[in-house]
Order: structure tokens, then sequence, then C-alpha cells
């Protein structure tokens, strides 16, 4: 019967006994901003003679999801829910354009202008829901969390999710503009996993993968599959994909036939899992960070 990769053990903080795949950054605190902070001016429209001066600012949904108050999405929500305001008066649509969140609240608490991006490696063991609270009780991440982040860091972010019973490598970031570039398809960030199958399969229908496969009417894209190893009947597979859909590893596997026992995610971009702990979390350094997004689609030079 085949076996599970070894188990790593070590502090939940990532400290002695870690191999952490990259060094702690700084410390930075969050916090909010003081009140009455006078509010800015909103910036006229985009004007759509080329002729004419560029717009200032930013839609407003965006600069609140880079100050990581919330995703752009979420941003959105909060916006059309009422609860967000500039002074006295509520912002009503999300695409309001201002040029800094200076008396801006939301849910009556002024919002801190955005602090600089930060990165966090995350090992999510199986059992743990991606998201901030569940309503059927089960723990989610940031019951992990509470451990593995150093004292202050804020609020952050998944960078996608784990399934319920998926384990290894989720990217954290307090920044909201930053997590959506790398959960879009189209920015190409490569994500690999490990998935331990029951079933009978080929190198050949694995590299099949690559030109994409279409399963009830949901189209994936290009896979990478490759056969790890073998016993009997059961089978380590390592696949590494781009697109991320929602249980596509799993989706795909099972049409291939195969029963998907165990599945880990090791890889998400250039950052690895390596020995990182269950239920730890490693900062990302700046000058790493900063390399890695100017190798991003649309990055400044």
């Amino acid at each position: 019967m085949a076996q599970p990769p070894r188990k790593s053990g070590g502090p939940r903080r990532g400290g002695p006994g870690a191999k952490p795949p990259f060094p702690r950054g700084p410390r930075k605190s969050g916090g909010l901003a003081p009140r009455g902070a006078k509010p800015p001016r909103a910036a006229p429209p985009t004007p759509k003679d080329p002729t004419l001066p560029a717009r200032e600012g930013e839609r407003i949904a965006k600069l609140l999801a880079r100050a990581g108050v919330a995703s752009r999405r979420e941003a959105e929500r909060m916006i059309a829910e009422g609860r967000v305001k500039l002074g006295e008066d509520v912002i009503e649509t999300p695409s309001t354009v201002l040029t800094s969140l200076k008396g801006v609240t939301v849910d009556g608490n002024p919002v801190k202008a955005a602090e600089a991006t930060r990165l966090f490696v995350f090992h999510k063991p199986a059992g743990l829901i991606t998201a901030e609270r569940d309503p059927a009780g089960r723990p989610t991440i940031y019951n992990a969390l509470r451990n593995a982040l150093p004292p202050g860091t804020g609020r952050v972010m998944p960078v996608g999710r784990l399934d319920f019973n998926t384990e290894g490598l989720l990217l954290l970031t307090n920044d909201g503009e930053f997590k959506r570039q790398l959960e879009l398809p189209a920015t190409g960030v490569p994500r690999t996993y490990r998935a331990r199958a029951f079933g009978a399969v080929t190198q050949a229908q694995l590299e099949g993968l690559i030109e994409g496969i279409e399963i009830e009417g949901i189209r994936y894209g290009k896979i990478d599959a490759n056969m790890e190893r073998s016993s009997g009947r059961n089978r380590w597979i390592e696949m590494t994909l781009t697109e991320g859909k929602n249980r596509e590893v799993r989706r795909v596997l099972e049409h291939l036939g195969l029963e998907v026992s165990r599945l880990i995610r090791t890889a998400y971009g250039p950052f690895q899992l390596l020995d990182l702990p269950k239920g730890a979390a490693i900062e990302i350094d700046s000058k790493t960070l900063d390399k890695f997004r100017k190798t991003l689609p649309g990055a400044k030079a």
C-alpha cells in the first residue's frame, strides 16, 4: 500500500524545528485611522477625451480592497448594504472615485490607509474551512491562525480556497487587490497538488490532460499531470494547473475513474510548502515578494 508523504513536525509558530520556505519579514501592526480626519474630495470621472488630464484617484471598492478591509467583491457588497460612508454620506456605488480613504468609515469605524503588502505561507491542515465563519459551526482557518501569525499582524485574507478535507499551502495577504490578481486565471500563477488516489489510470491518460478537458459542460484548462509512484491500485499523482476552479483536481481525477483519498497543495507560484509544519505560517520577506510581483502580468518595471 502506498505510503503518505513524510509528516513534518515542529512548533506552531515556525520555530527552531521548522524549515520555512522563506525568512520572516518585518512585523507591522494594523489598526484604524484616527477619527476626525477630513474626507477627501471625490475625483471627477475619467475623461473620454484622451487629450484631457487623466482621472485622479481610484474606485472606492478597489481602495478598500487594497487597504485589506475586504476583497473587492466583498467591498462592493458592503457598499450595496449601505455600510460604507464618506463623512456623513452613505456611499451608494462601488464606482465612486476617491483620492484617498480619509473620512471613509465601514460600520462606523474609520478605515486606515493601506499598509505595505504582506504575504504569508500557511500550512492548512485538513478539517478547516477556508472562511472567516461557518454556519455549521465547523472550525475555520482563522482558529488556527491565532497561533500561527505574528502578534499584531492585522487582517489577512486567503488567496483562493482549499476544501475542508484538502490540506497544504494556502497563501494569505493583507492586500485585497493583490489577492484578486493572484486568483485570476488570466494571471497564470501555477498551483501544484499531490493527490493520493485509488484506481487504474495510465501515464498516457494523465498526459492527455495537458490539452484540457470538459466534464459535465465545464471546461478545465491544461493540467500538467504525472504519476509519481504506485503500489497496487494506490498511486500518488502530481498535478499543476493555473485556473483553480472549484474542486478541479478531485473532479478531473474522479472523471478518470479514480477515488481521491488525500489531496495536498504543495506550491502556489514560486512558494513551496516544503517542511513547514501543519498549522504553522511564515511571512515572505519583502525582497522576495517584490521580485515575485514584478513577474506578474501588468507589473510595473
